[in-house]
């Protein structure tokens, strides 16, 4: 990655190519199918896009992680969404209707495992999709709490998925 970020194209042809399976072992454990290549290939475009943000003076692969897990929490999060959605759309449907309840089980588990402000505030902001300023008001905490707790919580999820592998 050192040598990536000094612009050595050999070097970062190298490095996508050992990252390819190192993030298919991280992933599969999570998803299956083209849910898992696109986790893959999002977590690819991050590194890409965030690469002058590493610092080589510390390690890369608790940096490539940390990544790969905001990436498997928004995976989550559209998912949720598109399962709210596809409940609403199709009513009669008990595939997607017991999908998406399934799956709002599991995000109410483990958002029932985290403080209730930061609950709160990833409910309001990352599921419901509001601003920092409509979720401040919302719930009473000044905008800076309200992104400490969206941090720490999201921080605290990722936790608590990696301990499950």
């Amino acid at each position: 990655m050192a040598a990536s970020q000094r612009g050595d194209r050999n070097a970062y042809h190298a490095l996508l190519t050992l990252l390819l399976p190192l993030l298919h072992r991280f992933f599969r454990r999570y998803v299956h199918g083209s849910a898992l290549d696109d986790l893959v290939q999002d977590t690819l475009i991050s590194v890409h896009r965030k690469r002058d943000s590493w610092d080589p003076l510390r390690p890369f692969l608790p940096w490539l992680f940390a990544i790969a897990r905001y990436r498997w929490v928004d995976h989550l999060r559209r998912h949720y969404r598109a399962g709210m959605e596809e409940q609403l759309v199709d009513n009669f449907s008990i595939d997607s209707g017991e999908s998406a309840i399934m799956f709002r089980l599991g995000c109410d588990h483990l958002l029932s495992m985290l403080p209730e402000g930061q609950a709160q505030a990833i409910r309001v902001t990352r599921i419901e999709g509001l601003s920092t300023a409509e979720a401040s008001a919302r719930l009473g905490q000044s905008e800076s709490l309200l992104k400490v707790n969206v941090h720490r919580g999201l921080k605290k999820l990722a936790s608590l998925i990696e301990d499950e592998r």
